[in-house]
């Protein structure tokens, strides 16, 4: 049966386009992994970048209360003169330092940013992976409809060849399973 099929399909002029879209599965393999690998290792950048500028922003968040506090004491008339000048002292030495705290914070937000550069890259790949993908699907689903048996035949109209249906909720003519993929296969015969 095996070698019927494999005569028919190269009689039919199929098995260059089945051979092509072979050689193209792992190819399509490779790059899925690529992809996986840039947006694992983008990730790991942003957690990382989070990581150390969560602290930063912290400590500047926890020095400001702190001083917001003291000063409003200030204010109230609730601190003697030493107090005064140790809060001055303080709110000196916290805006000599914000400075490199808020530095500090805006380079790890450029590092989440540049961690995005994958996106251009991924999107590129996965363009490819659908058209090969599309090409595939448009193949097999033609050898199906041609060894199709006589009896099990249907006018298919050429809407079956777009693609998946990405939002199936609401409609009756899509499969959502395979389960019912098995289904639809064996009430054609396969």
């Amino acid at each position: 049966m095996t070698r019927k099929l494999h005569d028919a399909l190269r009689e039919l002029g199929y098995d260059k386009s089945l051979e092509k879209v072979a050689d193209a599965l792992p190819d399509a393999k490779d790059r899925l992994g690529y992809i996986a690998t840039l947006t694992a290792n983008a990730a790991e950048r942003v957690l990382n970048a989070t990581d150390i500028a969560r602290p930063i922003q912290d400590e500047l968040q926890s020095q400001s209360a702190s001083l917001s506090g003291r000063w409003d004491q200030l204010f109230a008339n609730q601190l003697s003169v030493d107090d005064f000048k140790l809060l001055a002292a303080d709110t000196r030495r916290f805006l000599a330092q914000a400075p490199q705290q808020t530095a500090a914070t805006n380079a790890q937000l450029l590092e989440i940013v540049m961690a995005q550069d994958f996106q251009d890259l991924t999107g590129q790949v996965i363009k490819k992976v659908m058209d090969m993908v599309k090409t595939l699907e448009s193949e097999l689903l033609t050898v199906l409809i041609e060894y199709l048996p006589a009896e099990k035949k249907v006018e298919l109209g050429t809407d079956l060849l777009q693609g998946p249906v990405v939002n199936p909720d609401g409609r009756s003519d899509v499969v959502t399973n395979q389960q019912q993929v098995d289904d639809l296969l064996e009430s054609l015969g396969f």
